[in-house]
């Protein structure tokens, strides 16, 4: 006896449409969910390489800051260094061109004439002193112009000196001399003051 089927064949169509539907549209919320889980796992990696990087980049960047400030603090060092040495080499210049002043300043003194005090101050010499008549200042002013060491005396002031021991017509005299450009820079820092005592027997 032949099977009859009873359900509408139309209905039945709709349902098995409705399953596949189904099926599909939870396929696709799989799917989704699937790619979303690997959207935000790629995320959450590309953040933590990105932190990784930034860490990185922190730590060099500390880093080279402590290197700056090592060669900041290198720099003043050497800084402080050249300046010392300079001093130095000044000082050592200056020891041997107050020498060659001195020296100059024996050279260049007549008979007649004694010195009481010398002061320089920079490049400039201011000389105090005793001679016997103005002739002697006139010739050490001479001698000084003439000097390898000394140059453009200028005569400031001349006065009778009432000593006994100079004679009636000894003078007192304050003169200014420039050293030469050669013994300037080197004479600059040993600026001082020397005094003689003005007697006979100690002739500068």
């Amino acid at each position: 006896m032949p099977s009859i089927n009873l359900l509408p064949w139309r209905e039945a169509r709709r349902k098995a449409r409705q399953r596949t539907f189904q099926t599909r549209l939870v396929m696709a919320v799989v799917v989704a969910i699937v790619v979303l889980i690997l959207w935000w796992l790629g995320l959450s990696t590309a953040i933590s390489n990105q932190n990784e990087r930034n860490a990185y980049l922190s730590d060099q960047i500390k880093l080279i800051d402590q290197q700056i400030a090592t060669i900041k603090t290198l720099q003043q060092q050497k800084a402080q260094m050249l300046a010392r040495m300079n001093i130095i080499q000044q000082l050592q210049a200056s020891r041997l061109a107050v020498v060659h002043l001195f020296d100059q300043l024996v050279k260049t003194l007549p008979a007649g004439v004694y010195l009481t005090q010398v002061s320089q101050n920079g490049g400039e010499l201011t000389i105090q002193g005793v001679a016997e008549s103005s002739a002697r200042v006139s010739t050490y002013m001479r001698n000084i112009d003439a000097s390898a060491w000394m140059t453009d005396p200028n005569l400031k002031v001349v006065q009778k000196d009432m000593r006994i021991e100079f004679g009636a017509r000894a003078q007192q005299f304050t003169l200014t001399a420039k050293t030469l450009e050669s013994a300037k820079d080197s004479t600059s820092s040993g600026a001082g003051t020397a005094a003689v005592p003005a007697t006979a027997g100690n002739r500068l």
